[in-house]
């Protein structure tokens, strides 16, 4: 069984809330949620946060919707996943963060395909890709690896860190794009991106299908150049960044 497991909490250090603010009355989580219920290959979706009382609210949005929910430690969220993932009974997961509410879920599907094909332990996507619309895939198997071995607070909080620093332990595929769309950031973790985002959808989102995939917003984009300005300056990955400088052993 293939297990989709966003990762999202309300306590952000640079946008608090983030998930649950809201573009066109809508919270951000909910955009997401409903592109990749579509997906051709995920069996099923959750929401996997934390066990504190700030998360109710975003709890009660995603049962809402008609979503599960698993709830665990704040920090640790690579046990968040495996707990969550044993629950379900799932072979395969796939990892979404709750800040990418225009996800592209036939990048997602094609991943998974391509993880299945290869035969991998682990698939991701190449920084050619915009930011904003990443996923990973991985076995379970492998999962519960990194629960019993990493060390790192950045490989528990990130998930998939304790995999990439142990490279010749698993066999990895790196799905590339056809073009570099690296330039692109269409992520919530910075208010600059959550303005960009609500011009974007109240200036677009709203006048094209709900599914429509990231070719038409890059499109979109390419025809206002001024709406990239507005975050381009945002460092990618930042959030992990900072948790790599400030690492620290803690098991």
């Amino acid at each position: 069984m293939i297990l989709a497991i966003v990762q999202a909490r309300m306590s952000s250090s640079r946008l608090p809330g983030k998930v649950m603010k809201k573009i066109l009355g809508k919270p951000i989580i909910g955009y997401l949620f409903d592109r990749l219920k579509v997906s051709r290959r995920i069996d099923k979706i959750i929401l996997a946060t934390s066990v504190n009382q700030e998360n109710d609210e975003l709890v009660s949005y995603v049962q809402g919707l008609g979503f599960d929910v698993w709830r665990s430690s704040e920090e640790d969220v690579l046990e968040r996943f495996f707990f969550a993932a044993k629950k379900y009974a799932a072979d395969t997961v796939v990892r979404i963060t709750g800040d990418c509410p225009l996800i592209d879920v036939k990048i997602c599907d094609q991943l998974i395909d391509e993880f299945t094909k290869h035969q991998v332990d682990y698939a991701f996507l190449a920084p050619s890709f915009a930011e904003g619309l990443d996923c990973e895939v991985l076995k379970v198997t492998v999962l519960e690896k990194c629960y019993q071995h990493a060390a790192l607070a950045s490989e528990r909080e990130h998930v998939t860190p304790y995999i990439r620093n142990h490279k010749d332990q698993f066999k990895l595929f790196c799905l590339d794009n056809r073009e570099d769309h690296s330039g692109y950031r269409v992520v919530v973790d910075e208010p600059e991106d959550f303005a960009m985002l609500e011009i974007l959808f109240n200036d677009y989102y709203k006048k094209i299908h709900p599914q429509g995939s990231f070719d038409g917003i890059k499109a979109y984009l390419d025809k206002h150049p001024e709406l990239i300005k507005m975050n381009s300056h945002v460092v990618r990955n930042e959030g992990f960044i900072k948790s790599r400088q400030n690492d620290k052993a803690v098991k």
